[in-house]
């Protein structure tokens, strides 16, 4: 009895986004969630084309976006690097890889390949990426020392890991909710990210009072 109640206080202690996972449990949850993932005013809000600026991404390089959702953010990236580089779109859900793969139809993108990943290994091949992304994704990560050790590995010696993530206050989202739903501050967040094997190269508002950005390299 004494080692299952160890195991199971172990397993609870690791599930530190379990707030903001909690839209995320079914397939109906997570087709409401995706809506908005899609919605036609996205761009004006989250800045895409300033975000993959920030990121430096260069014609033949390759990148993945973590957590990709309904693929989002894909004909930015696919543009970033054009025809001779290489987009991994990354789930963890099946149904929201299978809507990423839609709009990837839709907008004929031939440089994008999808991965199926698990909730402590995002299943990306090791020494293959000049970057990473983690677009509002940080926050629904239940084992982050995992996550990051395995993100480390699959970037190429000199690669970034960039995280764009919501403010932990009470603009960020409507109605405060980020207070609740976002589990680190910025600057918590770059201190769990440095002592799992980064170190913060940059760091910026890419939307005032809304989301932060940071750019962080290997240790």
């Amino acid at each position: 009895m004494k080692h299952c109640l160890i195991l199971l206080c172990c397993s609870l202690s690791a599930q530190v986004a379990e707030k903001a996972n909690e839209g995320y449990k079914t397939p109906e949850a997570r087709a409401r969630v995706g809506s908005t993932l899609a919605a036609a005013d996205r761009d004006a809000r989250q800045k895409p084309k300033e975000l993959v600026a920030a990121m430096g991404l260069k014609p033949g390089m390759s990148v993945a976006d973590v957590g990709t959702g309904v693929g989002y953010m894909l004909p930015f990236l696919s543009e970033a690097v054009g025809a001779g580089g290489n987009v991994i779109a990354q789930d963890i859900f099946p149904d929201f890889l299978d809507k990423a793969r839609e709009r990837v139809a839709t907008e004929k993108l031939t440089n994008v390949r999808f991965v199926l990943g698990g909730s402590d290994d995002p299943k990306l091949p090791a020494d293959s990426l000049d970057a990473i992304l983690m677009l509002d994704v940080y926050h629904h990560i239940d084992y982050p020392a995992k996550v990051l050790a395995n993100l480390r590995k699959a970037l190429k010696p000199d690669g970034r890991l960039v995280i764009v993530e919501y403010h932990k206050n009470e603009t960020a989202m409507p109605n405060g909710r980020a207070l609740e739903h976002i589990r680190l501050g910025e600057g918590d967040a770059e201190r769990e990210i440095e002592s799992n094997g980064f170190r913060l190269l940059s760091h910026h508002d890419h939307v005032a009072k809304v989301q932060w950005m940071g750019i962080f390299a290997k240790k």
